[in-house]
C-alpha cells in the first residue's frame, strides 16, 4: 500500500510560507535548498527538490526539446559511424557508480 502524506502551512503576508518538516524529510530538503514547482491546468501543484543541474545545460535541453516538439519531422537515428565516434570516446573512463562521493560533490 502507498503511504500518502498530507501536510498543510500558512502563507505569511509577504507570501512566504515554511515547508512541513515531514515533507522536508520525505524531499530531503536541507537550508538553501531549492524547489520545482509544477502548476498543471487543473491547479494541481507538485513541488520536487531541484536539482543542480548545469544552467547553460539546462537551455540547452530545453531548447531541445522546444525544437524537437516544434519539428518532430526533425529527428533521426544518429548513424553507426557516430555512435562508435561517441563510443571511443569514453572507452578508457572507468567509472564506479557505488564510490562515494567527493565531500564538494554532495
Amino acid at each position: 500500500m502507498v503511504k500518502v502524506l498530507h501536510s498543510q502551512s500558512t502563507l505569511t503576508d509577504r507570501y512566504q510560507t515554511t515547508i512541513p518538516e515531514p515533507v522536508r524529510e520525505v524531499l530531503h530538503l536541507g537550508k538553501r535548498d531549492k524547489i520545482d514547482y509544477v502548476v498543471e491546468g487543473n491547479g494541481k501543484v507538485t513541488i520536487s527538490r531541484a536539482e543542480k543541474d548545469d544552467p547553460v545545460l539546462g537551455d540547452f535541453l530545453s531548447f531541445l526539446a522546444s525544437d524537437i516538439k516544434k519539428h518532430p519531422e526533425h529527428v533521426k537515428s544518429i548513424s553507426s559511424a557516430l555512435f562508435s565516434r561517441a563510443q571511443s570516446l569514453v572507452s578508457d573512463i572507468e567509472v564506479d557508480l557505488d564510490a562515494s562521493l567527493l565531500e564538494k560533490d554532495e
